[in-house]
C-alpha cells in the first residue's frame, strides 16, 4: 500500500456510500471514467477486487465491505484535523505578545519568524522582561505568554515548549581569579560571590538561577542583588560578583572587560514558553507549536 493516493480512497468510499458510478463521479467533480481509473489503480495496490459491476447494479465485494469498514473511521478522523488545522489557522490573527527573559538569540527569532510566515495575518510583539520578575507580566495581562528561564513551578502557569537547553557559564571580570581557567566546576562557586536575583521572582527560581549551596553542600557567597541582566553584567564586570547564565546569553553580551568560563556540574540552562491558564488563545496554541520545532 505504499504511495497510496488519497483520491483513490475517495473515489471508493464515495462509490461504498453511493453504488453508482455517475452519482460518485457528480459528487467528486469528476468524469465516470475517472472513478473507473481510480478505482481499478486501488484495486491492483491491493490486489483483489473491492467492487462487483454489472448492467444493472454496483456492489461491495466482502472485501471491500470490510475495509470501507476499517477506512472511514482514521478517514474521517484524517479531515476531521485538516478542518480544526483550517479552522485554527483561521483563528490566528491580530497580535501576539511575547515576553522574554535574558536573550532571544538567533534561533528563537527565526522561530518567531517562522511562525509570521506561516501565519500572515499575525504580528509578535516582543517584550522584554525584567530578570527579577518573569511571571508578573503574564499573570497582569500585560503579555499573551513569556519565555522564561526554567525551573516554573507557578500552578497557574502552562508550560508549552522547552528548549533551548545549554550549559551554565560564568561571566566574571577579567581581573577574577577564575578569568583565565578554562572551566570551573560546581564546587567551586563555593569560592566566588554568585550575583542574585532581586524579589518578586520566587524563592525557588532565585535559586536555581544563583544557587547558594553547591551539589555537595558547601555555602556560596553571595553577591549583589539584581533586578535585570544588564545589572547583572554590569556587577560582574565591576568584579562584585560573578553572573552564572547560560553560554548563549553569554557570548551574546560578551564585553572587553569580562571573561567567560564555563562551568561543569550544574544542570543545564533551559527555556520555557509559559502562558496563563486562563488566557490561553487560538494564537498563543499556534505559537507555541511553531517554536517547538527546531
Amino acid at each position: 500500500m505504499a504511495g497510496v493516493e488519497i483520491r483513490e480512497l475517495e473515489c471508493f468510499l464515495a462509490l461504498s456510500e453511493e453504488l453508482h458510478f455517475g452519482r460518485a463521479a457528480e459528487r467528486l467533480y469528476v468524469s465516470q471514467g475517472r472513478v473507473s481509473q481510480l478505482l481499478a489503480a486501488l484495486e491492483r495496490r491491493i490486489g483483489a477486487r473491492l467492487v462487483e459491476r454489472t448492467s444493472r447494479r454496483v456492489r461491495l465485494t466482502p472485501l471491500g465491505e470490510r475495509f470501507v469498514a476499517d477506512l472511514r473511521p482514521p478517514y474521517d478522523a484524517l479531515l476531521a484535523s485538516v478542518e480544526r488545522a483550517g479552522a485554527e489557522a483561521r483563528g490566528v490573527g491580530g497580535v501576539v505578545r511575547v515576553g522574554f527573559v535574558g536573550t532571544l538569540n538567533e534561533r528563537l527569532i527565526s522561530r518567531i519568524d517562522r511562525f509570521e510566515k506561516r501565519y500572515r495575518d499575525c504580528e509578535v510583539e516582543i517584550v522584554e522582561l525584567p530578570l527579577a520578575d518573569p511571571f508578573g507580566a503574564v499573570r497582569r495581562g500585560e503579555v499573551d505568554a513569556a519565555i522564561v528561564l526554567t525551573p516554573v513551578a507557578e500552578p497557574d502557569m502552562v508550560i508549552g515548549s522547552t528548549f533551548s537547553i545549554e550549559p551554565q557559564t560564568l561571566v566574571v571580570s577579567a581581573d577574577h581569579p577564575f578569568a583565565d581557567r578554562a572551566s570551573v566546576t560546581a564546587e567551586e562557586l563555593a569560592q566566588c560571590r554568585l550575583i542574585g536575583t532581586a524579589e518578586p521572582a520566587p524563592r525557588y527560581w532565585r535559586e536555581a538561577q544563583a544557587p547558594t549551596g553547591t551539589p555537595e553542600g558547601r555555602p556560596i557567597p553571595r553577591g549583589p542583588i539584581v533586578g535585570t541582566l544588564q545589572e547583572g553584567l554590569t556587577a560582574a564586570a565591576a568584579n562584585r560578583g560573578a553572573l552564572l547564565t547560560c553560554a548563549p546569553s553569554a557570548h551574546y553580551h560578551r564585553r572587553g572587560d569580562t571573561a567567560i568560563v564555563p562551568v561543569t556540574g550544574l544542570p543545564d540552562s533551559a527555556l520555557a514558553l509559559i502562558w496563563h491558564q486562563d488566557s490561553e488563545t487560538t494564537r498563543t496554541r499556534a505559537f507555541n507549536a511553531t517554536i517547538s520545532t527546531p
